[in-house]
């Protein structure tokens, strides 16, 4: 079963943290932070044990929850791909955008956080691809 490969969830955790650390890094973390009004100064006043502790705990959770879904399946690569991509897109993007209308958030917020979950999701299914 799934939960054998314990090497396999962490790996896939560790794939959607690393998107995490680029996309909210170098590739757009001046925007995001811009959107939220948050300065440098501010956020490293943050607790970033817990902050980065926690999300990796919960991208251990994605992951253990995505491989339990996969093995139902036995999906071949392109399977697993489409519905670790499906489930950004059809669950994980329209709740953050409901999330988004109701408390006015910028639509360039939305898409920045759209976008990572969906490379999230796809990253910890090439992982399941490649060692699933």
């Amino acid at each position: 079963m799934f939960w054998d490969n314990w090497l396999t969830i962490i790996v896939a955790a560790l794939a959607g943290f690393m998107v995490g650390g680029v996309w909210y890094g170098p590739l757009l973390g001046k925007a995001w932070m811009a959107e939220h009004g948050f300065t440098e100064e501010e956020l490293a006043k943050g607790n970033m044990l817990k902050i980065y502790g926690t999300t990796f705990v919960l991208s251990i959770v994605s992951a253990f929850f995505l491989g339990h879904l996969l093995a139902h399946f036995d999906p071949a690569p392109r399977q697993t791909m489409m519905i670790s991509a499906g489930i950004a897109l059809g669950f994980i993007i329209p709740a953050i955008g409901t999330n988004y209308l109701f408390s006015r958030a910028s639509g360039r917020l939305f898409l920045i956080d759209a976008g990572y979950w969906l490379l999230f999701y796809t990253a910890m299914g090439a992982v399941f691809v490649l060692l699933g």
